[in-house]
């Protein structure tokens, strides 16, 4: 068959031959990135404007932090949850119910009329958008190589650094516009509609996508063979993850960081007037470190990819890239002793650039490490203990924002990460479970 004629499968062997697209698995990286992006915008839209309506309802810090932990809660429950339905039901369908899911509960956001109602649909926003990572790195684990596999996470995952810069001035324009924060609602929410549209029309899997090529659908499946080998095809149960030190490590490592990320995401704009700095000034530098996180996500990937082109093993060349990254995050710390607002952008551009690596790392070790059928429920279980150290993490920092310091917020933030680091040395490695197949080789 020439590369250049679509393959024709089993599933689509009666239909009209199409001429191939070449690249088709970077549109489908670049739709993943979309949905992270739409994610993101939906999330932050309340942390955005967070000071308006607190102002309104009259909230504490620790009132703020039970609407997060609403959000987180749900989050947390649905990772694991999504991990599963994912694994079973696929990714097309699967992205399909949840992404329509969580933009209906972003947009009945606007209809909420005090603290009880907020936690609500903020509730139904976590459990929906908690299949977006689950579901995208199950995705890479169908469409891409393992040499590019670094690449496509980091694609996707830049998404959200992306959604929370593009967030700010988006909200605050709508804002403004029309005078109203229900209306803001109603608009980010209809943005994952839009992309459900592009998702349906081009998202397939390698097997039956009328427009991939031949030569692009042997890389993809040829790479696929040759990185599960022997390892087991169907999905793992619950009960023998669980007894894997491989799912604690990647557990572990996500309960430490993502608290990090989540803490800028949903405090920074608090903590910057908290620092004397109005919320219409900081918006020139609030974007900061969330570009610096797109930096990271790249870094990090394009890094472990070219290690493993060299010659290095992909658990060698993961893990290299997560201990410089964990040691970065310490740059929180100057943050504590700094009043100049440039100066604290650049230390939480250090932090999520350092933090945006290793989760880009350990985003990859689920589809390092398992099989294609079980990806999905192990990363949905990092989501889940991530949501937990989240949400612990986030009730903290109400307490300590309301009792006026962040300093022991920072101080935890640039150190915890480093037990993500001692984590993932010990327990994400090759073991008997490798030898007998069950796992893939690192």
């Amino acid at each position: 068959m020439k590369p250049s004629s679509a393959s024709p499968t089993p599933d689509n062997f009666n239909a009209p031959v199409l001429r191939p697209w070449s690249n088709v698995r970077w549109m489908i990286g670049g739709l993943l990135f979309a949905s992270t992006v739409v994610n993101y915008i939906d999330r932050q839209t309340l942390s955005v404007l967070a000071p308006y309506i607190k102002t309104e309802y009259q909230w504490t810090n620790t009132d703020f932090a039970l609407l997060i932990i609403s959000f987180r809660a749900a989050y947390s429950i649905g990772q694991t949850i999504a991990g599963r339905f994912l694994d079973r039901i696929g990714t097309r369908t699967g992205l399909s119910i949840t992404v329509a899911f969580y933009s209906l509960a972003a947009m009945a956001t606007s209809l909420a009329t005090g603290l009880k109602s907020f936690c609500g649909f903020r509730f139904a926003l976590g459990l929906g958008e908690a299949a977006n990572w689950p579901g995208a790195t199950k995705a890479v684990s169908e469409w891409f190589p393992r040499k590019e596999s670094g690449w496509a996470v980091a694609l996707f995952d830049s998404g959200s650094s992306v959604g929370a810069a593009i967030a700010p001035a988006l909200v605050l324009w709508a804002y403004h516009a029309f005078n109203s924060w229900r209306v803001v609602f109603l608009i980010t929410g209809t943005l994952g509609f839009v992309w459900l549209v592009f998702f349906r029309l081009l998202y397939r899997s390698p097997e039956t996508h009328p427009r991939l090529g031949a030569e692009e659908r042997a890389l993809i499946l040829g790479d696929r063979e040759a990185h599960e080998g022997t390892a087991v095809s169907t999905t793992l149960p619950y009960k023998t993850l669980l007894r894997l030190p491989q799912t604690w490590g990647i557990m572990v490592s996500k309960m430490f960081t993502d608290p990090v990320w989540f803490f800028i995401t949903d405090w920074f704009a608090i903590y910057l007037v908290s620092k004397g700095f109005s919320l219409e000034s900081s918006v020139f530098v609030f974007w900061i470190p969330f570009v610096a996180a797109d930096i990271g996500n790249f870094a990090g990937g394009g890094i472990s990819s070219s290690l493993i082109k060299r010659g290095w093993s992909v658990g060698a060349a993961r893990k290299w890239v997560i201990v410089v990254g964990g040691l970065g995050m310490t740059l929180l710390i100057p943050a504590i002793f700094i009043n100049n607002i440039w100066g604290l952008a650049a230390c939480f551009a250090a932090s999520t650039l350092s933090y945006a690596a290793v989760s880009t790392m350990i985003l990859n070790l689920p589809a390092d490490v398992f099989p294609r059928h079980s990806v999905a429920s192990v990363s949905g279980l990092s989501g889940t203990a991530a949501g937990i150290g989240t949400i612990v993490a986030t009730f903290l920092v109400g307490l300590s924002a309301d009792a006026g310091s962040f300093v022991p917020v920072l101080t935890a933030a640039s150190l915890v990460p480093l037990l993500a680091v001692i984590a993932t040395l010990l327990l994400v490695r090759n073991t008997r479970a490798t030898d007998d197949g069950v796992l893939n080789r690192i």
